[in-house]
């Protein structure tokens, strides 16, 4: 387990701020202060006994200030800039002056904006939503929670159902899998060849996003876990009355959540759902951020 890693001498000498995020932050927070670094925490929900060696402080502005490195959330920052945090957060320079000089920023994905602040102040954005290592480990409970709203949403068994994985990412594989055991008749919309072969070798149907389109009206659930807009208003057009429909994807998103409400389905944005098993997701983030903090303490 990554708690009971022995880490070296110059991680002391650091101050962590944890700025933003959910459940899965307590437990970044914990292996945090399990380094020995000072570990500052704010803007996610704090248990009623507590973080062992972890200060909360009272504002995003306390507690980042004088940071060498700041953690933010893995889920993408919304389209008005604001991280993923139980309260209202821009990371602009106003905010990020407070840290120190020389200092880094270590987050799933940033937006336009925090990166030209930190280009202004010198400070480094280091970004992890890609690692496939990372994505794999915590693909499980995202997995887990999304069979719960299926489960919730609909009057149907997910056996026997037919469902539309839009994406065949890391999340999308593992997704894939699991439907074809649970027995619903999947098929995988992809543009790359090698993700629809590997539909294939998991036991499901392939084709590729433009197909989507004329088959739109066969699928009892479509999902899609491309953070980018593929299931668009010509898309839902052809679905079938009141079927469920489920964007897995970071901002922004690659579902017309909207448009299909407007339409009569059910349509569910399913973010952060690493809230599932925050434990787990937790310490498979901690890996990746702990990969990126070695190389630049080294």
């Amino acid at each position: 387990m990554a708690a009971e890693i022995k880490y070296p001498e110059k991680w002391k000498e650091i101050k962590i701020a944890i700025l933003g995020g959910d459940d899965r932050e307590q437990e970044i927070a914990r292996l945090a202060a399990s380094t020995g670094a000072t570990v500052t925490a704010f803007g996610f929900p704090w248990p009623e006994d507590g973080i062992a060696g972890v200060q909360q402080a009272n504002s995003a502005e306390e507690c980042i200030e004088g940071a060498d490195f700041c953690f933010m959330p893995i889920p993408g920052i919304a389209l008005d800039g604001s991280l993923f945090a139980d309260e209202k957060i821009i990371p602009r320079q106003d905010l990020l002056s407070r840290m120190n000089q020389n200092s880094h920023i270590i987050l799933g994905k940033a937006d336009l904006g925090l990166k030209e602040a930190a280009q202004a102040l010198n400070i480094g954005i280091h970004e992890y939503e890609h690692d496939n290592e990372l994505m794999l480990l915590r693909a499980p409970a995202i997995v887990e929670a999304a069979l719960r709203i299926i489960i919730e949403n609909t009057a149907f068994t997910i056996h026997n159902a037919k469902i539309c994985i839009v994406g065949m990412g890391n999340v999308g594989s593992v997704l894939c899998k699991t439907l074809v055991g649970l027995g619903a008749h999947v098929t995988v919309a992809a543009r790359n060849p090698v993700q629809r072969a590997l539909a294939y070798t998991l036991g499901a149907e392939s084709m590729t996003l433009g197909q989507l389109n004329n088959s739109a009206g066969s699928f009892d659930i479509v999902m899609s876990s491309v953070p980018a807009p593929v299931v668009t208003s010509g898309i839902i057009d052809g679905f079938a009355p009141g079927i469920l429909v489920m964007d897995l994807a970071a901002p922004p998103g690659g579902v017309d959540l909207p448009y299909a409400r407007q339409k009569g389905h059910t349509a569910i944005w399913a973010r952060a759902l690493g809230r599932r098993a925050p434990i787990t997701v937790g310490e498979s983030q901690w890996v990746g951020i702990t990969k990126i903090m070695n190389e630049l303490l080294r």
